[in-house]
């Protein structure tokens, strides 16, 4: 394993495009601490929004890595122009010539979606960590460590969706090609869920129907693991309520869920493995 990774990680030290967008995206998750800078102000209406509880514990795991989840489309490049590189530079056919099986490659570039999401996770961790030490009004040990789940939610939602770009990476060739079929998927899954709601003639029920079908899709699965948390914070359910308004939506990290993107990233390796088998390269 850790042979195949430095492998890896000596074709992206040389890749300067890599190099920008992983600089740019872990600048990113650090700027999430910029959040705690942002104030509003209309009239005597005054919001802070490190005031509002965002970076209490444990709600921080919750918002961070929902926050983060976002940004991953910049490490979605650099896997899937990792992969067009290949073909381009003909380091593929190289490294075979030189002795690597394509089921070692595959495990290399499966090594690297891991590192990337690892290296990620602890990254959000320690932000997360540090944010609410400064800002949580609950300073606990019990509290802090609950909601951890989250992390691992955020862990494998960034391998499933990174292995999904592998597979399309693999699949086109091209990273523009690849980033532009994972969109058209995500169009196709709401198309699907569009016709779904068509087709059990939409009423009070139909929502929960839908989503019951959706969750097994390879985005949707990916999205509902860690779904929104801005209806759960305090001042939301607080502002719902004075318009009578309630939430009854759980916020929690589903175990499916998880069984499901696991299962997703398997087929997306599996399929990666099996198209660079039969490929003549």
């Amino acid at each position: 394993m850790l042979r195949l990774l430095t492998i890896e990680f000596h074709k992206l030290k040389y890749n300067r495009a890599s190099k920008v967008l992983s600089i740019i995206y872990f600048g990113l998750l650090t700027s999430i601490a910029l959040i705690a800078a942002i104030k509003f102000e209309f009239g005597n209406f005054k919001l802070h929004l490190a005031d509002a509880g965002i970076f209490n514990f444990p709600y921080i795991w919750h918002f961070n890595t929902y926050i983060a989840a976002i940004l991953k489309f910049f490490l979605l490049l650099v896997i899937v122009s990792m992969m067009s590189n290949e073909y381009s530079y003909k380091t593929l056919k190289q490294n075979l010539i030189d002795g690597l099986s394509k089921k070692e490659f595959i495990l290399s570039k499966f090594y690297t979606v891991i590192a990337f999401a690892g290296i990620s996770t602890v990254f959000v961790f320690v932000v997360s960590l540090v944010l609410g030490l400064v800002y949580s009004d609950y300073n606990e040990f019990a509290i802090i460590v609950s909601d951890l789940e989250y992390l691992l939610a955020f862990f494998i939602k960034l391998v499933g969706f990174f292995s999904f770009g592998l597979f399309l990476g693999i699949l086109v060739k091209r990273s523009a090609f690849a980033i532009g079929a994972m969109f058209v998927w995500l169009i196709i899954e709401n198309m699907f869920r569009g016709y779904l709601f068509w087709q059990f003639n939409e009423n009070e029920h139909t929502s929960n129907t839908v989503d019951k079908f959706m969750q097994f899709l390879p985005l949707e699965s990916m999205t509902n693991l860690i779904k929104e948390p801005f209806s759960r914070l305090g001042a939301v359910r607080s502002a719902a309520n004075t318009m009578g308004e309630t939430f009854t939506k759980s916020y929690s990290v589903d175990f499916t869920n998880i069984l499901i993107v696991s299962f997703w990233t398997f087929v997306f390796i599996y399929l990666s493995y099996k198209l660079l088998l039969k490929r003549d390269l």
